[in-house]
């Protein structure tokens, strides 16, 4: 039996860097994770090797607009292998470097499923360990539509999506979120027609509308089809084809579809199955989230929770912030996180970034407010790349406090830090508008929408 200060139970992205950030206040710390390799669901099956594939699909996709810069390419030539290869590579080298931090911090690796019998108690295969205090951080897996089985071989998760051995002739994607409009873009891109299947009648629920419909307009462009105000009924094999029986929302209608495979990209749920929570009386939501105080504590003293298994956005770095601010508060610290200034990033091309308010909400919440907008079209080094699809859209309240910044464009998962800085410092609009911006540089476009918010746009 080991007695630690903290235990925590899951290596992805909020797991160890708690794990490490608490061995850095001092504190006598393990990590469980009974997966094969650290760092969860992103550096494992998700955030990763999904941007790796994004980055090589990207590159072969290039080579056909290359022609408008008077660059001649014949003959090229995709290999899915050797592609595969390389973001299993990046994946392999990313785990291995967690172990190393790990060992640097003197954090112990605990390789196994952990469970955990009785509060200060983490039990993995036969061993017990004891801990002052136990964080859970078991991340979350892809959610599942009732009555539709997925075998990783024709009906998809992200996994699978990530590991096909050849593109697929038509792949139906369920759900135009994030996971669904990235892994469609990288199958498309790399030869398959695509088509995007979603319940809502837009894209990319949660973010702005204005900014959602100029991504789904670019995405179009770029090859991908949408069918919206659609819900997936059946799923039924025929030979070596998948017939998808579709419900018309709202118009009592039918309609079939035909796929070689299908990729249910409809979210993800916590995974906190295995642990022994109910037996402990920790509180879990109706939809399946651990509920935690502003502390990360549980309804059982001594036992923390962060990450996807608790409620908020699921994304790795609000993981690591959760993380982060709870071992400082374990550590006699001061820890905080700023949800209104997590943003969010979907890493398609265009990409889309999003922080704060959208206009919806403000609408919704009768929140007076300003907006400024500015095209990429209208910024020379959009212009220059041939990158002009999207805009920045600023919203702010009367005073210039900003509420919220979206962006569809070129590097815009780049370009929203500058705005979440500025938020998260109270910087006005004003403030903004007023920083010198190197030119040229797509940054100008964040300092034009702050100026068109002021009324004071040179270039729009």
């Amino acid at each position: 039996m080991s007695a630690y200060d903290l235990i925590v139970i899951g290596a992805g992205p909020g797991g160890y860097v708690a794990a490490i950030r608490a061995a850095q206040l001092g504190l006598n710390v393990a990590c469980v994770e009974g997966r094969g390799s650290l760092g969860g669901t992103c550096l494992n099956v998700g955030c990763i090797p999904s941007k790796a594939l994004l980055t090589s699909s990207g590159k072969f996709a290039e080579l056909s607009h290359l022609a408008a810069h008077g660059i001649a390419v014949e003959g090229a030539t995709l290999d899915l292998g050797a592609l595969m290869a390389r973001k299993d590579k990046i994946v392999g080298d990313l785990t291995k470097g967690i172990a190393f931090l790990f060992k640097k911090n003197g954090v112990d690796h605990i390789e196994g499923w952990a469970s955990i019998p009785a509060p200060g108690q983490v039990q993995v295969g036969e061993d017990i360990h004891t801990a002052k205090s136990i964080l859970i951080a078991t991340g979350s897996e892809p959610a599942a539509l009732p009555g539709v089985e997925i075998d990783e071989v024709d009906v998809l998760s992200s996994t699978g999506a990530l590991a096909l051995d050849a593109a697929p002739e038509h792949l139906v994607v369920i759900g135009a979120g994030v996971i669904g409009l990235e892994l469609g873009q990288v199958w498309s891109r790399l030869g398959s027609k695509v088509t995007v299947v979603e319940y809502l009648d837009r894209i990319l629920p949660g973010i702005d509308g204005e900014i959602a419909k100029l991504s789904q307009r670019a995405l179009s462009k770029r090859g991908l089809k949408f069918q919206l105000g659609r819900a997936l009924k059946t799923i039924e094999k025929r030979g070596n084809t998948l017939s998808l029986t579709l419900d018309r929302v709202g118009k009592d209608k039918e309609e079939q579809i035909e796929a070689d495979k299908v990729l249910v990209a409809i979210g993800r749920r916590p995974v906190t199955r295995g642990l022994g929570l109910e037996k402990l009386g920790v509180s879990i939501s109706a939809r399946g989230f651990i509920e935690v105080d502003e502390r990360f504590s549980t309804s059982v003293p001594g036992i923390f929770a962060i990450g996807d298994c608790v409620p908020g956005p699921m994304l790795a770095h609000k993981a690591e912030e959760d993380g982060v601010a709870c071992v400082e508060m374990l550590a006699g610290e001061l820890g905080h996180v700023d949800y209104n200034t997590v943003p969010g990033v979907v890493y398609t091309d265009p990409e889309v970034a999003s922080v704060g308010q959208t206009e919806e909400a403000l609408k919704e919440a009768g929140t007076d407010y300003i907006t400024g907008k500015f095209a990429f079209m209208a910024n020379s080094r959009a212009r220059s790349t041939g990158e002009t699809d999207g805009a920045v859209k600023v919203l702010a309240s009367p005073e210039g406090k900003i509420l919220g910044a979206h962006i569809c464009g070129a590097h815009g998962g780049d370009l929203i830090a500058e705005l979440v800085l500025a938020m998260t410092k109270g910087a006005t609009v004003e403030d903004v508008a007023r920083t010198c911006h190197a030119h040229p540089a797509l940054g100008e476009a964040i300092k034009e929408a702050c100026l068109d918010a002021l009324g004071r746009a040179i270039h729009a």
